[in-house]
């Protein structure tokens, strides 16, 4: 890997696409710390000292790089568009009309894209107004108490001007990440995630060495990181390979087709979405509770003792919501149907399987089979942070979740691939000089 960035910084045009990214990687996280106008830094500080939030908070400040817990510009970060890119992919299971443009290839895919950004700044003005209004009350923060102003001044006008700076932010990480993708190496949004996850590493370490049994923790940790991200990218690069064979087709008096090839399926076909899904449902009982009047009920009690991210409750119902969503996932996005149908359409059939519905049954079995050990290692990735974490009696919300650690593994694995496909194309000799 490092000498394939080596060779990237010799090559004059790889080197500016790198430069370039890294540029505005520096400038989206320099983005996380400008405040909103109207936000009082030191009374956050403050504030932050009292309390601490939710896990689904915690989860949305680490994809911001730390900017929603300090009101930032960029506080409300990718997630905006992630969650319009999800709903939109949803939507095509109920709105014909997107399936259809799913279906017409660049054109369509464009006219999605669109509707993705629409969607994005429509929920960026929610969330924005929804943080704000929590920053007010305390609730954003993990408590209720209002002793310590944030806002000031508390004014509409001012309330205004701070959704509007949000909005705008979550618009331009959305423009920075197109900008990466057309000019930089690619993967835009991924790379500005992955950049979010590693810059909250160096703090989270340190409170690892800060703490009780610190330097033990900390080797632990490192070991047990090692160790998933190892069996991460092992089973990320796992695929079923699914043999096609291709007819010979007559066109023009020419013969055409022909060959043989594969269709490449995943252990791991939804990616990371499951975790995400399944970490926001059971975030909200617990977000729900800070808004109650009365902190002594028993069912706020029950809620605040069994669903922290640490108790064997919330390990089982994050395991098995988990599996459901990585079934739920995997029968959305890939459609044994459609591909049969496509094969059909190009002369293609599996070997020993007949075209049309039988090769649907069939693309159906074993995609079934394979998510079944897909989505108990989902689960498992996501579990042993949190074990470990258990075990070890460390409550600080860390950066070294199931979730985290493949999007860290999946945007590295895509880079580098991304890279190395670039300078073949440049230093490919072939046979003729």
């Amino acid at each position: 890997m490092l000498g394939t960035f080596a060779k990237a910084f010799r090559t004059p045009d790889l080197r500016r696409k790198l430069l370039f990214t890294i540029s505005i990687m520096v400038l989206f996280r320099v983005g996380s710390f400008v405040p909103t106008p109207g936000v009082d830094p030191a009374a956050i500080d403050a504030i932050q000292e009292q309390s601490q939030s939710s896990d689904l908070l915690g989860l949305i400040n680490l994809f911001s790089g730390g900017g929603l817990l300090q009101l930032s510009v960029f506080a409300l970060g990718i997630m905006p568009y992630i969650t319009a890119s999800i709903i939109v992919q949803l939507l095509r299971v109920v709105i014909p009309r997107f399936e259809t443009l799913h279906k017409e290839g660049q054109s369509g895919q464009t006219k999605l894209t669109q509707y993705t950004r629409y969607l994005t700044i429509a929920l960026a003005v929610l969330q924005s107004t929804v943080v704000i209004t929590t920053a007010r009350t305390g609730a954003l923060f993990g408590t209720v108490s209002s002793d310590i102003q944030v806002i000031d001044p508390d004014t509409p006008w001012t309330l205004t001007l701070m959704i509007i700076v949000m909005t705008a932010g979550t618009g331009l990480i959305m423009w920075l990440g197109e900008l990466i993708t057309e000019k930089g190496v690619g993967n835009g949004m991924s790379l500005l995630i992955f950049t979010s996850i590693v810059a909250g590493f160096p703090a989270s370490l340190g409170q690892i060495w800060g703490s009780t049994n610190g330097v033990t923790n900390l080797i632990v940790v490192l070991i047990v990181f090692v160790a998933v991200i190892g069996a991460i990218v092992f089973v990320e690069q796992s695929q079923r390979r699914i043999r096609v064979q291709y007819a010979k087709r007559m066109v023009g008096g020419r013969t055409l087709g022909g060959g043989t090839n594969y269709i490449p399926m995943k252990i791991n076909t939804a990616g990371v979405i499951p975790i995400i899904f399944a970490s926001s449902l059971l975030s909200l009982p617990t977000m729900f509770t800070q808004f109650s009047a009365d902190p002594s009920n028993a069912f706020v009690v029950w809620i605040q003792r069994n669903f922290s991210s640490t108790d064997p409750l919330y390990m089982v119902l994050y395991g098995a919501l988990t599996i459901f969503f990585c079934f739920f996932y995997t029968a959305i996005t890939f459609n044994p149907q459609e591909v049969a149908d496509n094969m059909m359409k190009y002369g293609g059939f599996i070997p020993g399987i007949r075209a049309g519905r039988p090769t649907a049954e069939y693309l159906n079995y074993v995609i079934t089979r394979i998510t079944t050990p897909g989505s108990i290692y989902l689960a498992v990735v996501a579990l042993v942070p949190q074990v470990l974490f258990g075990l070890l009696g460390i409550t600080q919300n860390l950066p070294f979740g199931g979730t985290t650690l493949l999007i860290i593994v999946g945007v590295g694995l895509d880079t580098v691939k991304q890279i190395e496909a670039q300078l073949e194309q440049r230093h490919y000799g072939g046979f003729l000089r």
